[in-house]
């Protein structure tokens, strides 16, 4: 049995992209791994927190549907798949900034690539979130207008970037910012590798009406140990925007 297998490679911007297969010992499985130079971004050994995304951030939404969802960040897929389990669910966009990622699930390189690319209801977009949350709401037709929730799994932390131009979104302004894509009502939700921090609640507070910080736990068969990740939902006020 090969211990890795590489199934895709590129050079980005970012840098060397490197998705590849593996048999773990500890869960005798088969593991995805996505690695961005020599750092690892994600793997499906740990999706749990990914999933709890999506489940809390549409939990959050108090509408019956068809909610309009935009998920930031690919990656693996485990966030989106999630989110479409939700049957309030009437349109996904997926947004990432490299058009690697969302070639490997159109090639359907990845476990859950076939529950996403073959729902009617999910657009693959290649775009920088970032810059279409600093742009107006209805410019940019990648994404819908008056969204019911944003999740967003990008950045290891709020604090702690994949990239120096992301910084601008974890502020009270950029907040307000992204805020204007939603309507009354409307959830943002983070993902963060670690347990919510005060700061960003803070940050949060000044902007939407509903705030709350979810530590996510997990066993880790790594370690044989349990690790936390953080999960932020934020809900508007359902009278008003604060556009």
């Amino acid at each position: 049995m090969l211990r890795f297998q590489e199934l895709a490679f590129a050079s980005t911007p970012m840098g060397e992209l490197t998705l590849r297969r593996r048999h773990s010992p500890e869960v005798d499985a088969e593991v995805y791994e996505v690695k961005l130079g020599d750092e690892y971004l994600m793997s499906s050994l740990f999706t749990v927190a990914e999933e709890e995304l999506a489940r809390l951030g549409l939990a959050a939404v108090a509408h019956d549907g068809p909610l309009r969802v935009v998920v930031g960040g690919l990656g693996l897929g485990y966030t989106a798949v999630t989110a479409l389990d939700d049957a309030r669910v009437g349109s996904l966009a997926v947004v990432d900034a490299l058009p690697e990622v969302i070639d490997w699930h159109e090639r359907r390189l990845l476990p859950v690539s076939p529950r996403l690319v073959d729902d009617a209801r999910t657009r693959l977009v290649h775009g920088d979130f970032f810059a279409l949350m600093r742009g107006e709401p209805g410019t940019d037709p990648a994404l819908a207008v008056h969204l019911n929730a944003i999740l967003l799994d990008v950045d290891h932390t709020p604090t702690f970037t994949l990239d120096p131009s992301h910084a601008d979104l974890y502020t009270v302004e950029g907040m307000r910012r992204l805020s204007r894509h939603l309507r009354p009502g409307g959830v943002f939700a983070l993902w963060s590798d670690d347990p919510p921090e005060e700061s960003f609640l803070a940050v949060l507070r000044e902007v939407f009406a509903v705030v709350e910080g979810h530590t996510v736990e997990f066993a880790n068969p790594v370690t044989g140990g349990t690790s936390r990740n953080g999960v932020y939902v934020a809900r508007l006020s359902s009278t008003e925007s604060t556009a």
